[in-house]
């Protein structure tokens, strides 16, 4: 059984945030908000948790992981980020984009793309997960907690699966270590994603925040 942690959604906890930090740096898998969807994740360094956060949702090596990042200066750490990209990430972030960029030698290979050596990094609006983000002083992988297959490059889809938190907690409380409540709704609405591997943004898939995106992209 997870342990539940409950943080306010606007103002979380400090000493709630360094526990969780405490079981995310002994290698625990947790379930919390974003800006978007719940996701699971763990630390990025942790390679056990995230071989089994693969396993939770079914996700082959081949597949590359999204991860987060508290801050554009961080994410300079983890991808080779062009003046192009800077400028466009610097307009948008933090906010509901998953930008795919050049990895760096620290990015473990366990969650790139193999073949392309990208990842794709987010810098999320959601005041919980960064201060999770911040404490730990390391990334946090970030794919979908809806348990339908790999969603992560896909359109949203046209209804939830969960139609309360309650009812996600219940369906994973077994499945991850520690779960994060915010009192958030579950959602459903996926990033926008932006390929910035290339001399100009390429939009990958439309989701939340693709007006605002779109506009700086014209």
């Amino acid at each position: 059984m997870a342990t539940l942690y409950t943080l306010h959604p606007k103002n979380p906890q400090q000493r709630t945030i360094e526990e969780i930090k405490s079981d995310l740096q002994a290698g625990a898998v947790m379930l919390y908000p974003t800006d978007t969807v719940y996701a699971i994740g763990c630390d990025l360094n942790a390679k056990s948790a995230i071989e089994r956060v693969r396993r939770i949702k079914q996700l082959s090596n081949e597949k590359p992981l999204t991860f987060m990042c508290p801050s554009l200066s961080n994410v300079a750490s983890y991808a080779v980020v062009s003046d192009m990209a800077y400028r466009l990430m610097k307009r948008l972030i933090p906010g509901p984009y998953t930008f795919l960029l050049p990895a760096t030698k620290a990015v473990p290979r366990l969650v790139m793309s193999p073949k392309r050596r990208t990842t794709g990094i987010r810098v999320p609006n959601n005041a919980v997960c960064l201060e999770i983000l911040k404490a730990l002083d390391n990334p946090v992988i970030s794919t979908s907690a809806h348990l339908v297959g790999d969603e992560e490059l896909s359109p949203a889809p046209d209804a939830p699966e969960y139609t309360s938190s309650a009812e996600l907690f219940d369906r994973l409380d077994k499945l991850v270590d520690i779960i994060v409540d915010d009192e958030s709704s579950v959602g459903y609405q996926v990033s926008t994603v932006l390929n910035l591997t290339t001399d100009e943004p390429e939009v990958v898939r439309e989701g939340l925040g693709w007006e605002a995106a779109s506009e700086w992209l014209a």
